[in-house]
């Protein structure tokens, strides 16, 4: 098997295909990525070697680029995203060319060319908010309601895969998502920056009152639902991804990384909120548990733990990067 994965020199596309080739090490993987702020080559030295594994730097927006490479493939993991909530704010314009014209483009390829899947990884974010004190949760029937400009791009491009499915039959899955956390994920996010933040005897950040709560998803788990919908998943349904049954808020996550470091909640720094901030984020994952057999395997105290630990043991990876992730706050006064 032949897979396109783009945005692959990212977070959750480079651990996927590192996922991919220790399971299927017979299957061709080109991993597309433009190498943005967000995608790292350094994330992929440890399969860049890998026979069966090819890098072409490009953007997906490119029809040109897009052709030459979907005309050999069997099948297509979209990962490409402008995905920064903060950088969104700052600049729309970005994402609206990445995440709908270049998924436009990457469908009208993959039409062209018959590809046999074509997968579209997306977020929880494009429903909008739950409220703080309800019990409500995601799922695959929630109407959609974005409410920043990263989440609206990404709710079109749902739109746009699903419209390619019900016109011309062009045979897409979609994944939606909780956030994710892990290795290789860039020091510009909630996860990674608050760790490397510690590491570095730095405070913590956090928004607001910090009450805001996420469903949080290691990216290991997510590899292996979208490897479940891509070998087992319906054509043209969406299967929603989560990783928590109980809520855990922004706050509660800072001071467990906080205690691990035994340090004192002084290391707490609250902030300037995030403009139009959703309250809360909790994914429904029932479905693809019942018509996949697919359920998250690594609890969350546990893996934190170990995400923090290989951020400790990994500092040549993230501190290179450290100084540009802490600009994009600076510029919108959250330091």
């Amino acid at each position: 098997m032949k897979l396109l994965v783009t945005g692959g020199a990212g977070f959750i596309g480079s651990n996927f295909i590192r996922y991919w080739l220790e399971r299927y090490p017979n299957d061709q993987i080109t991993n597309l990525d433009k190498l943005t702020y967000a995608g790292h080559l350094s994330s992929t030295k440890d399969f860049e070697k890998n026979i069966n594994y090819k890098f072409v730097q490009g953007d997906i927006c490119d029809s040109e680029v897009v052709n030459s490479l979907i005309k050999d493939t069997d099948i297509v993991v979209n990962f490409a995203a402008e995905s920064h909530v903060d950088r969104s704010i700052v600049g729309p314009k970005d994402f609206l060319n990445t995440n709908v014209i270049g998924t436009q483009v990457l469908l009208d390829a993959s039409l062209k060319h018959n590809i046999k899947r074509f997968h579209h990884i997306s977020t929880d974010e494009v429903f909008g908010a739950l409220n703080l004190e309800s019990k409500d949760k995601f799922n695959e029937n929630t109407v959609y309601n974005p409410r920043s400009p990263y989440s609206a791009s990404k709710a079109a491009s749902d739109h746009i895969v699903r419209a390619y499915f019900h016109t011309y039959g062009l045979p897409v899955t979609i994944s939606n998502c909780a956030n994710n956390y892990g290795p290789y994920q860039d020091p510009e996010k909630f996860f990674a920056r608050s760790i490397t933040n510690l590491i570095e005897g730095k405070e913590v950040f956090i928004y607001g009152d910090g009450k805001y709560v996420r469903d949080w998803l290691y990216v290991e788990d997510h590899c292996s639902a979208i490897d479940l919908i891509i070998n087992k998943g319906k054509i043209g349904e969406t299967y929603m991804v989560g990783g928590l049954t109980e809520d855990i808020s922004n706050e509660e996550i800072a001071k467990l990384m906080v205690s691990y470091f035994k340090k004192d909640e002084s290391y707490l720094k609250y902030g300037k909120d995030r403009l139009g901030h959703d309250r809360r984020y909790a994914v429904d994952w029932s479905k693809i548990k019942s018509e996949l057999g697919w359920e998250p395997k690594h609890d969350f105290q546990s893996w934190l733990t170990k995400t923090i630990e290989w951020y400790k043991e990994n500092e040549w990876w993230w501190k290179p990067l450290k100084d540009q992730a802490e600009e994009l706050y600076k510029k919108t006064g959250q330091v």
